[in-house]
């Protein structure tokens, strides 16, 4: 491990187009009962997780297999690494991210989030870009904290960041994976890589995704008509390796879903409590309103590579596309006459009739075999959408208002860091960026909406953050490090609606300071990280959803506190039996006396109210930031003459959250338990493999979010599933 940690360090700028796959490709493989190498690219270089100063995780292989095993969405990364949850209100297409309980809950098209998400490193900003599915995954990391130097978009909170499995030339190989469960839930993945030439290979990547309709709507007397899903997505990626000095990637890849839409569920909370009423059924709903969604995206991306000597130079090429998006559902929950007080009838689509994001960055790294290595770049990014609102009568179905709106944003960056390596065991690295951000908004169309204030706005923003931290080897098996960094989140736009103006919350800012340690363990056998941090956020912008006139809304409050400790560990107890555990502690409090929200119509406030009979919301906790994450997972493998019987569980716990800014007996989310179980064998050194699996095991019910200016409507997490899985590679 010493000569793999020294070689890391010589070899710091030494990236690669493919770093991730490449080094898992060349990486030597541990002993029976020792853990792998983990390479990640928190830094935009391919580096030993050990020696990141960043409180980093990664999950791939056999965890996102398992995790991802019964069709679900981005969603189910939950809970899945310490400090990270993720939720929607609006199901499988709009996924809202949050990080050590920082994000963001607004639902506009045009929302903006303080967690990026960086897919084939390039950025998805819009929401409806986040939702692209995981498969063919080469890994997926979660980087905590600030990460503004390096990474191209908001990145305040921190950075999801998915990688691809790439193309190569060693030969044809490829995998298939096929799952059946509850609800006729279909998963069908798969990939090849072939080489066409001793210079290009072509890698073809494809997933389909199906579930039946289990919910009945006792309205129409329709058995099974909600809660299903088709969806599909294909990538297909092409290489030029020549193998000078040159390498080319190639991306095209597209999604297309439909199904349902999120089922709003009215009456379902037990008046002052967070229980769902007596009586309820999840496999039934009473609603006149119709509901569906259906979403299409496209998407290329080029990414170039020139190794010129004492330099390396690399271009990233991104282009994003939303062709048609529309999501329509009853968002009161219910009919004239039920179930519980309906008060008026209210039916909602929104949705994107145009989006196209480019974004462009050109980078060069040294490669320096001394001490001092370096990166510098540019990037820009360029987005236009076209985004609306229709209300209609659930009695009728009659369209009684249309607002459509226009935002064009545009933002440019030059960034650069340092590394100095003071000794083999001491290293120092530094970051700056400066961005420029503009956005322009316009009301497009109006339709029975009487819009208060102008039609437009424009907001611009420029500013410079910075990161610094240092690494110190203690040993060949331990490192410790501290950072302090900063992040920048452009100001953001709300449209317009019957009662409220366009809103635009200001640029919001933070600072952070964090410290951890990270080692191997017993000759390998175990890995271990830790991590505190503390972090405060200037003018934070939230998002005013619902109250007793539904509108929406932005607001900056004038500081948000954050701090926190995570940890990571597995290792193996046996050479057959490992266990994984994760944990985070996220303590976050709103700290302005003088913000104020109107509250639910129905609920029992808990917040102190001021004259105007707003819930003061200083002191409270954010948003879907729960103080407690726990995961936690085991497996006992069982080697027989001609393969390995397996057995393998997962958990995940969060503790409470609040739906809202203001907090409310029953629009606080009670703690959720979920967990897993497969039982498979596989054989031929893991060529194939065959598994039972379940998810949600124990059929924990949990209302997951509400919507609170009508009555006491609320929506529940994803149903317990059995089923049946197999896989082979080839």
């Amino acid at each position: 491990m010493m000569k793999l940690s020294k070689m890391h360090k010589r070899l710091l700028a030494v990236g690669a187009l493919m770093p991730m796959a490449a080094m898992a490709q060349e990486a030597a493989q541990p002993a029976k009962g020792q853990l792998e190498t983990v390479t990640v690219t928190a830094q935009r270089r391919a580096e030993n997780i050990r020696d990141v100063p960043v409180s980093v995780s990664m999950l791939k292989d056999e965890k996102l297999d398992v995790i991802v095993s019964s069709g679900q969405d981005i969603r189910v990364l939950a809970g899945k690494t310490p400090s990270l949850n993720v939720e929607s209100s609006n199901g499988r297409t709009f996924p809202r991210f949050y990080i050590r309980g920082y994000g963001n809950t607004d639902f506009s098209v045009f929302a903006s989030q303080p967690v990026s998400l960086i897919y084939d490193d390039v950025v998805q900003e819009n929401p409806i870009l986040k939702g692209f599915p995981m498969f063919d995954m080469a890994g997926v990391e979660v980087l905590r904290g600030p990460q503004g130097t390096l990474f191209g978009r908001n990145t305040p909170a921190g950075v999801v960041k998915f990688e691809s499995a790439k193309p190569h030339l060693k030969g044809i190989d490829g995998y298939y994976n096929v799952s059946y469960a509850t609800h006729a839930t279909t998963n069908v993945e798969g990939a090849v890589n072939v080489p066409l030439s001793k210079e290009w290979a072509m890698r073809v990547s494809t997933l389909r995704q199906h579930r039946d309709g289990y919910v009945d709507n006792t309205f129409t007397g329709k058995k099974d008509e909600l809660e299903g899903y088709n969806e599909h997505a294909e990538r297909v990626q092409f290489l030029y390796q020549p193998g000078g000095s040159f390498n080319a990637l190639f991306n095209l890849h597209q999604r297309s879903t439909g199904g349902s839409a999120r089922l709003f569920r009215a009456n379902m909370i037990k008046k002052g409590t967070n229980e769902v009423v007596d009586g309820f059924n999840p496999n039934e709903i009473h609603t006149n309103g119709q509901n569906f969604q259906n979403l299409n995206t496209k998407g290329a991306n080029v990414r170039l590579s020139w190794d010129l000597g004492p330099v390396k130079l690399f271009s990233i090429t991104g282009y994003e596309t939303v062709g048609n998006y529309v999501s329509r559902g009853d968002i009161d929950g219910g009919t004239p006459t039920g179930t519980g007080f309906i008060p008026f009838q209210v039916e909602t689509a929104g949705g994107i009739s145009d989006m196209k994001q480019y974004s462009q960055e050109f980078r060069v790294e040294s490669k320096n075999a001394g001490p001092l290595n370096w990166q510098t770049g540019l990037y820009y990014f360029n987005e236009d959408a076209s985004g609306f609102t229709n209300n209609f009568n659930s009695d009728t179905g009659v369209q009684f208002s249309h607002l459509s709106s226009r935002q064009k944003n545009t933002a440019w960056a030059a960034f650069g860091s340092l590394n100095y390596a003071f000794s083999d065991a001491f290293t120092v690295r530094g970051g700056l960026r400066y961005t420029k951000d503009k956005k322009d908004f316009n009301t497009i169309k109006r339709e029975n909406v009487v819009q208060i204030g102008p039609d437009s706005f424009g907001e611009s923003k420029n500013k410079a953050n910075w990161d610094l931290s240092a690494n110190y080897t203690v040993n060949k098996d331990v490192s410790v490090y501290a950072r302090v960094a900063t992040g920048f989140r452009a100001p953001s736009i709300a449209a317009a609606s019957a009662n409220a103006p366009i809103t635009v919350a200001d640029a919001e800012t933070i600072t952070s300071i964090e410290a951890g340690v990270k080692a191997d363990l017993f000759n390998r056998r175990a890995r271990v990280s830790m991590s505190v941090y503390d972090y405060d956020v200037k003018n934070q912008q939230l998002t005013v959803v619902g109250g007793n006139t539904n509108v929406t809304r932005l607001i900056n409050a004038a500081k948000t506190k954050g701090r926190g400790v995570e940890m990571d560990f597995e290792g193996f107890i046996t050479n057959d039996f490992k266990v994984s555990t994760s944990a985070s502690y996220n303590y976050t409090q709103l700290r302005d006396p003088s913000l104020s929200v109107q509250t639910c119509r129905q609920c029992t406030v808990t917040d102190p109210l001021n004259a105007a009979g707003r819930a003061i919301i200083d002191g409270n906790a954010l948003p879907q930031a729960p103080k407690w994450i726990i995961n936690a997972s085991a497996r006992y493998n069982f080697p027989l003459a001609e393969g390995n019987l397996f057995i393998l569980t997962d958990w995940s716990y969060r503790s409470k959250i609040n739906f809202f800014l203001y907090e409310s007996k029953e629009f606080t989310g009670k703690a959720m338990t979920e967990g897993g179980l497969r039982v498979g064998y596989n054989w031929q050194g893991g060529k194939y493999e065959v598994a039972a699996f379940g998810r949600n095991i124990t059929n924990t019910q949990r209302i997951t979010g509400g919507i609170d200016f009508n009555n006491l409507t609320g929506f529940i997490n994803e149903p317990r599933q059995w089923g049946v899985q197999f896989k082979g590679s080839f």
